[in-house]
């Protein structure tokens, strides 16, 4: 969605629904997927890491259901399944170079800039043109400075299906790793 469609719904997502009132003045980490900002609740974010950090703790995960997942990191002791937010919001494929690991959710998500952090004061009801996953994705929309941007509902970058897929998908590559952890070197 474009900065000149996100302020059009923005208009019309005003015109119609009162704001809700956010947990008075919210801070958000606004984020840049593919030349589009998000926010995130900071308090949604448990951590924010280089890709290149994470490099020798990333493990593949062979599935092919959920394609937004390749990988898993662990941290402190907790696996999390790593989501790729191009893929996720269906935009043109980037080279993330950070990763926000989340707060309370087995998920980290892939992006390819920090823009800051900020407050907002409402998050807009999402218009009715969002009638999809999107309605799923996002808690709605918030004014930071000129622009109108989309607040990202964290529990939304996995479905209970795909953590459902995911886990049975993890489970198979440990069992076939067993195995091989036993065997003795020929």
């Amino acid at each position: 969605m474009t900065s000149v469609s996100q302020r059009a719904s923005f208009a019309k997502a005003s015109s119609n629904a009162p704001p809700r009132p956010a947990r008075q003045r919210e801070t958000v980490v606004l984020f840049m997927v593919a030349n589009q900002m998000f926010a995130i609740a900071a308090d949604a974010v448990q951590e924010i890491r280089s890709t290149d950090s994470l490099a020798g703790s990333a493990m593949e995960i062979d599935q092919i259901e959920v394609g937004k997942v390749r990988h898993t990191i662990e941290r402190a002791r907790r696996r999390y399944f790593v989501v790729n937010a191009g893929m996720h919001f269906g935009l043109p494929v980037t080279r993330p170079t950070l990763v926000l690991i989340l707060r309370n959710l087995r998920v980290a998500v892939l992006i390819d800039r920090i823009e800051r952090m900020a407050e907002i004061s409402s998050v807009y009801p999402l218009p009715l043109a969002f009638a999809g996953d999107e309605r799923r994705w996002y808690r709605g929309l918030a004014k930071v400075d000129d622009l109108i941007v989309p607040v990202v509902q964290p529990g939304g970058f996995l479905a209970d299906e795909e953590f459902r897929t995911l886990d049975l998908a993890l489970e198979a590559a440990k069992s076939l790793a067993e195995p091989l952890e036993g065997a003795a070197p020929a």
